[in-house]
């Protein structure tokens, strides 16, 4: 490694020899190598004690003078004490390339000392150390390369332990446990305030085999800050809200950004509110049919989410507000039902529903009024028009039912929709 040339001959005799007078200076050079350091920047100062790192450098120093004249097969402590460096380095936080120039400045000091006493000796010695330089720099490149590895496998595993420590404090707070400190731990874990408007999104997410569960840092987007929460089956934010900036905004973005369905949460006040806000959001998520593509607000889909959140009683609705609707052959039902939708999106106008549907605004009168007789309801009366709108919303968000166990007496009567 770093491309030694042998280690014989008359060249690296005098190499060896003035490396051996050197280490008496290792001192000398050290005191000189943490100055021209702190004169770089004062985050080495910041960062590493001094006499810790006075201690460190004199032992490296020492190691790497050694390993420039040892010879060819003998083991690379340098690259040993490298590795071991670039791991401390990245535990104390010295960032990256301050740990690469202290060891190119050690290189440059120690080569200009080499230089410096064969110059005062003798020309023979100064021509043998010149022809030697690819010897010195290979050990000085060799070192700073194994630093360097050894320092990024090091901060990736920190950067892994502390995010896993991030995400199981996000997933307390999502999950609605009341551990006292819990949400002062995660606001500054997450560098996020403590106290604050906060809403959760819950992104609808397709199952794939094999995809692992992850965590997003926080980043900052104009007026918001999110981390994500990646799930099998879900992708779950946690959205800080800036002064002045409302659900309106944050719906629009997401719909701009997010392919899916997705349910935001109203707007909480501190990060101790995260499960509540969750467990809405998700609940305006199970509003959304399963073709929807839009981002919906829990506060905009209430009395669906009533719904949806009682089941049991969403099923006794379809069964008893559009039980002989769902006697009809599927296809007619289906005409039925749209056209129904339809109306009431189109705010209760038979024309804006008829151009819509393309038929003739006589037809949606018509499918209207049959719809009238098969539940025994009329749209004209508001009570009427609650149940069928709130039955509509059950029927299309409802899981299709079970098949009928064929039995050795016959078929099975056929279950209705969502009973």
């Amino acid at each position: 490694m770093g491309g030694r040339r042998p280690r014989t001959g008359h060249d690296w005799k005098l190499l060896a020899e003035a490396c051996t007078a050197l280490l008496e200076r290792v001192p000398e050079l050290v005191d000189e190598h943490l100055r021209r350091l702190a004169e770089h920047s004062p985050v080495y100062g910041q960062v590493l004690p001094y006499d810790l790192h006075w201690r460190e450098s004199e032992e490296a120093m020492r190691i790497g003078i050694e390993t420039i004249s040892a010879p060819r097969d003998s083991p690379r402590r340098d690259l040993a004490y490298a590795e071991e460096a670039g791991r401390r380095r990245a535990q104390q936080g010295l960032p990256l390339e301050l740990l690469a120039h202290a060891y190119r400045s050690a290189g440059y000091l120690v080569w200009d000392s080499l230089l410096e006493g064969a110059a005062e000796r003798e020309r023979e010695r100064l021509g043998a150390l010149v022809r030697s330089a690819t010897i010195v720099w290979s050990a000085v490149d060799a070192q700073v390369q194994a630093a360097s590895d050894a320092y990024r496998a090091t901060e990736m595993e920190l950067r892994r332990r502390t995010d896993e420590q991030l995400q199981a404090l996000l997933d307390a707070l999502l999950e609605g446990r009341q551990t006292p400190g819990l949400a002062a731990r995660a606001a500054a874990g997450l560098d996020l305030p403590e106290h604050g408007s906060y809403a959760v999104v819950v992104l609808r997410a397709e199952r794939r085999d094999g995809r692992e569960e992850t965590f997003h840092r926080p980043v900052r987007g104009a007026g918001f800050r999110f981390v994500w929460r990646m799930r099998t089956d879900c992708e779950v934010g946690v959205v800080g809200l800036d002064a002045g900036v409302g659900l309106d905004r944050l719906a629009e973005l997401l719909d701009a950004r997010c392919a899916g369905p997705g349910g935001i949460s109203p707007v909480v006040t501190g990060l101790s509110e995260l499960g509540r806000a969750r467990r809405l959001a998700e609940l305006a998520l199970r509003t959304c049919p399963p073709d929807a593509t839009r981002v919906v607000r829990f506060d905009q889909r209430m009395p669906t989410a009533l719904v949806v959140s009682q089941p049991e009683l969403a099923a006794r609705l379809v069964a008893d507000v559009f039980g002989a609707l769902l006697e009809l052959e599927p296809a007619d039902r289906a005409v039925l039902l749209e056209t129904l939708d339809v109306w009431l999106t189109c705010e209760g106008s038979a024309g804006r529903a008829a151009g819509r549907l393309y038929c003739h605004r006589n037809t949606v009168f018509n499918r209207l009024r049959r719809l009238e007789q098969l539940t025994s309801r009329s749209l004209a009366r508001p009570r009427d028009l609650i149940e069928m709108t709130l039955a509509l919303d059950a029927y299309r968000l409802s899981p299709p039912p079970p098949l009928p166990v064929p039995s050795s007496r016959g078929s099975a009567p056929s279950t209705p929709l969502g009973a």
